[in-house]
């Protein structure tokens, strides 16, 4: 008669056994190899270049723009100019390091900029980040007639006011002691709510995509693009393209 501690040590070298019973029982089977290298880690960023504001969070817009008593406010014509086109004065980051940039021209309602001071504030961590506007409170004017009312009898009444945006403006910057990956997933919610097409960015982003398109522009042996098709008027596309095709060359509308 086998003893039982003899019989279990017969039965487990017969019976067939998987890798992962190998390494959790017979570890006199494995051999271990102490190995050293040097790890390729990057440096940990500097935050010495930071400058706290005051107030490191986002200030409240009035719904209606500040007027004295005894001025009546004016209603404005639509103006679509103010929506089209490039941003020219602030389309770079001055403040933070990471910014929402519209990629499109529309307009933003008080609504709109309450969402992003309410979702901005809840999910920043103030204690080392701080969070600044780009654009000021809604100050043009929309005029809107009551429903059932028939045409004529002049402009009607002010219903709201919105504050204008062209592509490549700064909505709002971020910065502190933070990284993008940090600040990319609510800043990123933000963007996908606004009413025209954002993105959200940072410093090296920017110069990156300003030296590429630099380098594409040098670089280009293809004649043929949209600013000579419209110029010289190939298959007679002048008859149908818009005159802002003529300014933008067709980049934007």
């Amino acid at each position: 008669m086998f003893s039982r501690k003899i019989y279990r040590a017969f039965a487990r070298l017969t019976t067939p056994f998987h890798t992962s019973d190998l390494c959790r029982t017979d570890t006199r089977f494995m051999n271990y190899v102490p190995v050293a290298t040097l790890m390729k880690c990057d440096p940990p960023p500097t935050y010495d270049h930071v400058e706290y504001p005051e107030k490191r969070r986002l200030k409240f817009f009035p719904k209606l723009p500040d007027l004295t008593p005894s001025t009546r406010p004016a209603k404005m014509p639509r103006r679509l100019f103010d929506m089209r086109g490039p941003e020219l004065v602030h389309n770079k980051i001055q403040y933070g390091d990471f910014a929402i940039q519209a990629t499109g021209g529309g307009k933003l309602r008080w609504g709109h900029l309450e969402m992003i001071r309410m979702t901005l504030n809840r999910k920043m961590d103030d204690s080392r980040m701080f969070a600044m506007w780009r654009i000021s409170q809604p100050w043009k004017s929309v005029s809107k007639k009551g429903q059932g009312k028939r045409m004529g009898s002049g402009k009607g009444p002010i219903d709201h006011y919105v504050f204008p945006v062209k592509a490549g403006r700064m909505i709002i910057e971020v910065g502190g002691k933070c990284e993008f990956k940090e600040v990319y997933p609510f800043m990123n919610q933000i963007a996908k709510i606004l009413p025209f097409k954002a993105r959200v960015v940072d410093r090296e982003f920017l110069e990156k995509e300003k030296e590429h398109e630099k380098w594409i522009e040098e670089n280009n042996i293809n004649p043929f693009n949209f600013k000579d098709c419209i110029r010289k008027n190939y298959l007679g596309c002048s008859t149908w393209v818009s005159p802002y095709d003529f300014i933008f060359n067709g980049k934007h509308r």
